[in-house]
């Protein structure tokens, strides 16, 4: 009796961005997910100086605080020509033989080099298919400023914001830049964010102008294009989204909320990962028009961006002063939301009647389908 062939499916995590560590706790829990009766896992790691190998099997998780890191395995490399369908192995090893074929990649990058387009270019190149959005969606969701102007085009409201630019137009990470009638219009607080960058890495909320020379440093830090936004009083609401099957409309779950706690005062990097600083209601306590209104207006972000695959929408929902309707802002679009353990992407689908298994492979099948 022939023994029926497993898909194979290269997860690729780590990555050269910010977000690198939490990258690897996502993939932990995705390769966790797959099903070894049907799916021949391919972990490749990508250190954090861009080096791709095969994961020698240290730990994907958070462990009494200490943060993973892809450091070491066999060398691959992604095949350039569409016909090498996979990777290539550069030295000596026994792990999986020589690997030359892959049906898909599962790319569970956060960041830069993984969610902004680039990796999805080399794996259009290589004739790969893979899970997520493409190149053009992957780019303008991680770019702040081009998410706020699709977004926009598309009548979609966004929060006031400045990117910093110099009289010219071109990109500066001069505080000067943020001119008087700005501060003005934009009021205290107001969030200072590196334009290409999540998990809130590089983030300051800045309640004094005399920080805020501070925080412009820290954003650009993390990168060249800083945003400043006035802060949008609301609820903190999320709701994920996953491409129709057979081609439908996008489906949506059931919205999530996260509540800071007492003296938390915004859902920082350490509020999100590392301490025990927010609750999480999934489902949201929402009334019906609310739920429909979050979902619709997520599913009218994501055709926007032309994404594909699937992603998280993040909303602030709070009331409009002039006629005490609701206000529904989208902050941000994520096309590879976490997949850790706690990660509101899953678990708010879980809510939904999706658990983590299925999940991780309807977005596989939709990649082969697709690819």
């Amino acid at each position: 009796m022939t023994e029926t062939r497993r898909t194979r499916v290269a997860v690729v995590f780590g990555g050269r961005s910010a977000e690198h560590a939490i990258s690897c706790v996502s993939a932990g829990s995705v390769m966790a997910a797959l099903d070894p009766a049907r799916y021949e896992v391919v972990p490749v790691g990508i250190t954090r100086e861009g080096g791709w190998v095969l994961h020698d099997g240290g730990p994907l998780a958070i462990e009494g605080g200490r943060l993973p890191e892809v450091t070491g395995g066999t060398a691959v490399s992604l095949v350039g020509d569409p016909g090498g369908r996979g990777l290539s192995v550069l030295e000596p090893g026994e792990a999986f033989g020589r690997l030359t074929d892959v049906d898909v990649v599962f790319p569970v990058l956060h960041g830069a080099y993984g969610e902004d387009g680039t990796i999805q270019g080399l794996l259009e190149m290589s004739g790969l298919p893979y899970v997520g959005s493409g190149v053009f969606a992957s780019a303008a969701s991680m770019d702040k400023e081009f998410t706020k102007k699709l977004l926009t085009a598309a009548g979609i409201e966004q929060g006031d914001h400045v990117v910093l630019r110099d009289a010219a137009g071109a990109l500066t990470t001069d505080p000067a830049a943020l001119t008087q009638e700005h501060r003005d219009r934009l009021g205290l607080p107001v969030f200072v964010k590196p334009s290409r960058a999540g998990s809130s890495i590089g983030i300051t909320k800045v309640a004094d102008w005399a920080d805020f020379d501070a925080a412009v440093a820290t954003a650009a830090a993390v990168d060249t294009k800083v945003v400043v936004e006035a802060a949008v009083p609301g609820r903190e609401v999320e709701c994920g989204v996953l491409a129709g099957v057979g081609g439908g409309l996008p489906e949506t779950s059931l919205p999530a909320e996260i509540r800071l706690r007492a003296g938390v005062d915004w859902y920082d990097f350490d509020a999100k990962y590392l301490d025990d600083a927010v609750d999480f209601d999934v489902p949201a306590d929402l009334t019906p028009e609310q739920t429909a209104a979050v979902q619709e207006v997520s599913r009218r972000a994501f055709l926007a961006l032309d994404c594909r695959g699937l992603a998280r929408v993040d909303f602030f929902l709070g009331t409009d002063p002039a006629t005490g309707a609701d206000r529904l802002v989208v902050n941000e679009v994520n096309t590879m939301p976490g997949f850790t353990p706690i990660s509101m992407f899953p678990r708010m689908w879980a809510a939904s009647g999706v658990d983590y298994p299925t999940l991780v492979d309807r977005l596989v099948a939709g990649a082969l389908a697709e690819g």
